[in-house]
C-alpha cells in the first residue's frame, strides 16, 4: 500500500457533511455505500495515501440540544450557512456517545465496505479516537459516575463553566467537563478520570475495538493524558496511558499508525511513547505569521524528529487556508510545507480553496466556490510529492547566505534539498516575505562536483544549467519576487532537458 511509505499524504473528510452532500446530489438519504468509485478513483489518482474520516461516531441528544441552543454557536453556524436550520446542528463529533458507527452514514457494514474499497484503491483509513472525556449523555455517565473526575459544590459555585450536575445510578453527582488547562470546559462533555485504572482499561479496550475497524487513530488533544499534563490541570496523579495502549493494540497489528493531535512543545515526548506522528503546529503559527528566519530556526530545533511530524495548512480546527492565505502566500506556504519530510496533511475542500470553515457540530456545508488556479497549484504538488527524492531521499535543511554586504533578504528563505545516493535530488526554494529578495544556497551534496547540471522547475516549465563546483560554492544564486517558489529536480546535464522558461537564478 502507499501508506507505507516514509512520507505519506492524508485527505481529511467530515464523513457526516460528505454524506450530506451526496444526499443533496441524490434526492435522498445517503451512506457510506453511496460514495462513488469516481471519487475514490480520484482520490488515489492524486496519490493519497490514508483518507481521515472525522466524526463517524455516534453522539447523543444532549450534545445536539446544547450546539442548538448555544446563541453563540450559532451566530457562527449562520456565517458559514444562512439558510441555517436545526436539522444541520448534528452535534460536536468529539462528544462521543459510543464508539459505535453513525446509522446515519450506514453503520459498521458501510464503514467496513469503504475500507476494502479504499484499500483495493492502496489507502488507508484512518478514524477518530477521543480518549480524554466522553458525551456527557454516555451511558457510563449514568453507570459508572467513577469513571469521571468529580467535582463539589465548592468547585461548581466557583467554575460553572467547568462543572455540571449529572443524575446517575447512585442519585445526582457533580462532575467535570472535559477541557484542556488554558480553556473553559467543553460542555457537551464530561472529562475522565484516568487516576481510576479501570477507565485506562476501559478506554483501552473501546481503542481496540475501534482498531478493527480501520489501519490508523487520529488522537484528539492527546497531550492532556501525559501524567504531568493530567495533574496540573486536575491534581490527580495518573499513570502512563499512550505506552501500554499503543503496545496493546501493536501486539495485534504491528503496522498500525498513531497520529496525535499534540501542542506546547510536547511533539518529542509523545513520538517517545510511540505516536508515528504529531501535529506540527509552530510550523503552521510561524507561516501565518509571514516570518521564514523564526521558520527555520523551528525547523532547525525539530530536525531529529522531522519524519514523524504532520505538516498542514488547514484542518478542522484551523481556518481555511484559502481565507487565512491570500493567493501568492497560499501557494509559497504550500510549497514550503509539503515538502518538508512527515506526515502531509490535506483536508477536503482545501485543493480547491473553499473559504470557509464548518464548526464540527454542523452536518451541511454550504456551496463554495472552486478558485480553478488554487487548484491546478495543488495537483501539480501533489505530483511533485510522489517524486522518489521526496519519498526515499534525505532532507537537508539549507541555511541560505547574504548576496551581498548589506543585504538582508537573505533572510526571508526557506529551502530544503532532498539527496539520494544516485544522480537525482530535488531542490525546494521559497522566498517567503513580500519583498523581491536574494541570497546564496550552498548545496552540500559531494555528487555535484565537477559535473554541470540541470535545474528543471517541476511547477513551471523553466529550466537552468549550473556548474556543480558552484552550487557547491560559493552557492546557487536565488533572486526571487515576493512569494516566489521552485521546486527544482536537480539532474546531469548531459540527460535531454525539456523547454525551458526565463531564469531567476544564476
Amino acid at each position: 500500500m502507499h501508506a507505507t511509505r516514509k512520507h505519506p499524504k492524508l485527505y481529511q473528510i467530515n464523513a457526516r457533511v460528505w454524506i450530506n452532500r451526496y444526499a443533496r446530489q441524490i434526492g435522498r438519504s445517503a451512506t457510506l455505500d453511496d460514495v462513488t468509485d469516481a471519487e475514490l478513483d480520484a482520490l488515489a489518482e492524486l496519490g493519497f495515501d490514508w483518507i481521515y474520516l472525522l466524526g463517524v461516531w455516534q453522539n447523543g441528544a444532549a450534545s445536539r440540544r446544547i450546539a442548538q441552543s448555544d446563541e453563540q454557536l450559532r451566530k457562527e453556524f449562520v456565517q458559514v450557512l444562512p439558510d441555517l436550520e436545526d436539522a444541520d446542528i448534528c452535534g460536536s463529533c468529539f462528544a462521543v456517545a459510543a464508539y459505535e458507527v453513525n446509522p446515519a452514514l450506514g453503520g459498521e457494514s458501510a464503514l467496513t465496505r469503504l475500507r476494502q474499497r479504499l484499500h483495493s484503491r492502496k489507502m488507508r483509513l484512518m478514524l477518530d479516537f477521543i480518549p480524554n472525556h466522553t458525551a456527557v449523555d454516555h451511558p457510563w455517565a449514568f453507570n459508572l459516575p467513577e469513571y469521571y473526575v468529580p467535582g463539589n459544590e465548592t468547585k461548581i459555585a466557583r467554575e460553572p463553566q467547568n462543572y455540571i450536575r449529572v443524575p446517575t445510578l447512585h442519585g445526582e453527582r457533580i462532575l467535570a467537563h472535559g477541557r484542556d488547562p488554558f480553556f473553559p470546559g467543553w460542555s457537551d462533555t464530561l472529562q475522565l478520570n484516568y487516576g481510576n485504572p479501570d477507565v485506562q482499561s476501559a478506554m483501552t479496550r473501546e481503542a481496540e475495538k475501534i482498531a478493527e475497524l480501520c489501519d490508523g487513530l487520529r488522537c484528539d488533544m492527546a497531550m492532556l493524558l501525559l501524567p504531568q499534563v493530567f495533574e496540573s490541570t486536575w491534581g490527580i496523579k495518573i499513570e502512563p496511558f499512550w505506552p501500554r495502549l499503543i503496545q496493546t493494540i501493536r501486539l495485534k497489528k504491528p503496522d498500525f499508525t498513531f497520529l496525535a493531535e499534540v501542542y506546547w512543545g510536547l511533539e518529542p515526548e509523545l513520538q517517545q511513547q510511540g505516536f508515528d506522528y504529531t501535529y506540527d503546529k509552530g510550523l503552521y503559527d510561524h507561516l501565518t505569521r509571514q516570518q521564514a528566519r523564526p521558520l527555520r530556526e523551528h525547523l532547525r530545533a525539530q530536525f531529529a524528529i522531522a519524519d514523524k511530524m504532520a505538516r498542514f495548512l488547514e484542518n478542522h480546527d484551523e481556518p481555511r487556508a484559502a481565507s487565512v492565505f491570500p493567493a501568492p502566500i497560499h501557494r509559497a506556504a504550500a510549497t514550503a510545507t509539503y515538502t518538508l519530510p512527515g506526515l502531509r496533511f490535506f483536508q477536503d475542500g482545501q485543493l480547491e480553496g473553499y473559504p470557509k470553515r464548518i464548526p464540527v457540530q454542523l452536518c451541511r456545508s454550504p456551496d463554495h466556490p472552486v478558485d480553478e488556479n488554487l487548484k491546478r497549484f495543488y495537483r501539480q504538488l501533489l505530483r511533485c510529492l510522489d517524486q522518489p527524492a521526496l519519498q526515499k531521499g534525505d532532507w537537508i535543511l539549507i541555511e541560505p547566505s547574504p548576496a551581498w554586504d548589506g543585504n538582508s533578504t537573505w533572510e526571508n528563505f526557506i529551502i530544503s534539498l532532498w539527496t539520494t545516493p544516485q544522480a537525482s535530488s530535488l531542490l525546494t526554494v521559497v522566498n517567503y516575505s513580500p519583498y523581491q529578495s536574494q541570497c546564496y544556497a550552498r548545496l552540500p551534496w559531494r555528487i555535484l562536483a565537477n559535473r554541470s547540471w540541470r535545474l528543471e522547475d517541476l511547477l513551471s516549465p523553466t529550466r537552468y544549467f549550473r556548474p556543480g563546483d558552484r552550487l557547491i560554492s560559493p552557492g546557487l544564486y536565488l533572486d526571487l519576487p515576493p512569494w516566489g517558489h521552485h521546486i527544482f529536480q536537480v539532474l546531469p546535464e548531459e540527460e535531454t532537458p525539456h523547454e525551458g522558461g526565463v531564469s531567476s537564478i544564476q
